[in-house]
């Protein structure tokens, strides 16, 4: 069911309730507490963020056209926040993640007989509940790099203390072990919208209004800051609670493409712009993740300023040794940055050059025989190039020197995000900078006690950076906003009309 047309049903049962006199509470909400767990190394190490670009290997090239192409996908194995429903009648209890980056309910099933992980985890017996309707119909759910199987059943669900009637839910049969062995949940509940649920079948945030459980179509979001409380926070459906947050909401639109997703501003390292997103980036609000993810471009500036473990990176490294003089003249000399990479055949793409430009690349061949030995990936390539051109752009506005440009984009190439983990940072934070994300016009600020995660185990303290790498397409960077972010910000995600509003948490 599109948005337009749910929102105008339930403006027609406004009309129907107070024509016939019936009582419906405008007050009618849902508080659903979250309980948290305590995050460890092998969650944090395993963890993944994947987006995936339909439009990378395609002829067209227009950015309008990648934004309506972007799949968001992640393994939820650094869940932290989780809460109890219950399924059929008698309620049978899952605990579930509540995640507003993804949009389907899905939980184990009694037929989930060859995965391992299955036995170890509340399952769903069908058998048992006298409100159960069979669908039957297979389907797959993206999870991570795979996807979990089963197929969709239909039966009351309760959530809080109101129970919502006939919703249709993936009952799943094959679940990977390794990822779901650690889990201390036993499903999802997805709060994004239908365009991107499997089976386009209706969320349970789409049931809750249409069957007006709740009135107000809007649903609010606290975690709690304290880390030694063993209450992690709160979902409210259908309002918000003024204790928890301090000021006024900052207000944004949602673009509409199926996930709670925002445009971003600038990104500020202490004081200082990176620049990236001065003309506005996608960001999408993910209430099921534990970090905040981004480009690896941005993400090994915030590395290198704070301290964080890197790789070092001889592709990086060799990129640079070779075309750093090359990059730096022609900024200097004033040609489009985005340019310059094709224009030393780093990067391949249908672009229009002119005369000059084909004479200049027969000069680049010796140069780039030197990198065919170090690595056939041309992706990577053109990857590293553009993101030397964009650090060398940010230092030529500072008006750096070149000698002062080229110590810092070597720094750099040594602090790249690992993006097969986590970053590990010195615990003592103190010293470290804000980072600071601009969101309608206005700074949201991230100290380094609401970035860093700390890991308590019995060997001690470890300290994880709280940013995570992200790359979909170097014209398309995408942010995701997880816990990082929503601890230190109260979330009001306002679907009647589809923008997002943030304040500081109480």
């Amino acid at each position: 069911m599109g948005i337009k047309l749910l929102l105008a049903a339930i403006l027609i049962w406004d009309f129907i309730t107070c024509a016939f006199g019936f009582n419906v509470s405008a007050d009618n909400m849902i508080r659903i507490g979250l309980k948290r767990r305590p995050l460890d190394l092998y969650s944090v190490k395993g963890a993944r963020i994947y987006a995936k670009d339909h439009h990378k290997r395609g002829s067209n090239r227009n950015f309008d056209a990648l934004k309506d192409e972007i799949v968001y996908l992640k393994n939820y194995m650094d869940v932290q926040y989780f809460a109890e429903i219950g399924i059929g009648s008698p309620p049978q209890k899952f605990a579930v993640v509540f995640d507003t980056g993804s949009s389907n309910l899905w939980i184990p099933s009694s037929k989930c007989i060859f995965s391992i992980a299955c036995y170890l985890r509340s399952i769903y017996r069908s058998r048992l509940s006298t409100t159960y309707t069979k669908i039957g119909k297979s389907c797959k759910i993206p999870f991570g790099t795979r996807s979990v199987r089963g197929f969709f059943s239909q039966d009351n669900t309760k959530v809080g203390n109101a129970v919502i009637k006939q919703q249709v839910f993936t009952e799943v049969t094959h679940e990977r072990f390794f990822t779901f062995l650690r889990a201390r949940y036993d499903g999802v509940l997805g709060l994004g919208f239908q365009d991107v649920a499997a089976g386009r079948v209706t969320p349970v945030w789409y049931n809750m209004l249409l069957q007006r459980i709740v009135t107000k179509p809007i649903f609010s979001f606290w975690l709690n800051r304290d880390p030694k409380s063993s209450f992690g926070g709160e979902i409210l459906f259908g309002g918000v609670d003024l204790t928890h947050f301090r000021g006024q909401h900052t207000y944004v639109p949602v673009a509409q493409n199926g996930y709670w997703e925002i445009e971003i501003g600038d990104l500020f390292i202490g004081n200082n712009s990176t620049g990236l997103c001065r003309g506005g980036c996608p960001a999408i609000v993910d209430t099921g993740t534990s970090f905040l993810a981004g480009p690896t471009t941005i993400l090994t500036q915030i590395n290198h300023a704070i301290g964080a473990e890197g790789i070092v990176s001889m592709e990086c490294k060799t990129v640079f040794s070779n075309y750093g003089n090359l990059i730096w003249e022609n900024l200097i000399s004033g040609l489009q940055p985005e340019r310059i990479c094709h224009r030393i055949r780093l990067c391949k793409h249908n672009v229009s050059f002119d005369e000059n430009v084909h004479s200049y690349e027969k000069k680049m061949v010796v140069r780039n025989s030197k990198l065919e030995k170090l690595s056939n990936d041309e992706s990577a390539l053109c990857s590293f190039c553009e993101m030397t051109v964009f650090w060398m752009q940010v230092e030529v506005r500072k008006e750096r020197t070149k000698e002062k440009a080229f110590e810092y984009v070597n720094q750099l190439c040594e602090k790249l995000p690992d993006p097969r983990g986590k970053s590990f940072i010195n615990c003592d934070v103190f010293s470290l900078p804000h980072i600071t994300i601009t969101i309608g016009n206005k700074s949201f600020p991230l100290s380094p006690d609401q970035y860093v995660i700390r890991i308590e185990n019995n060997h001690g303290a470890h300290c994880v950076s709280g940013f995570t790498a992200l790359d979909v397409h170097p014209r398309r960077p995408l942010w995701v906003l997880g816990d990082v972010f929503l601890r230190a910000y109260h979330t009001v995600f306002d679907f009647g009309n589809l923008q997002v509003g943030f304040a500081e948490s109480a």
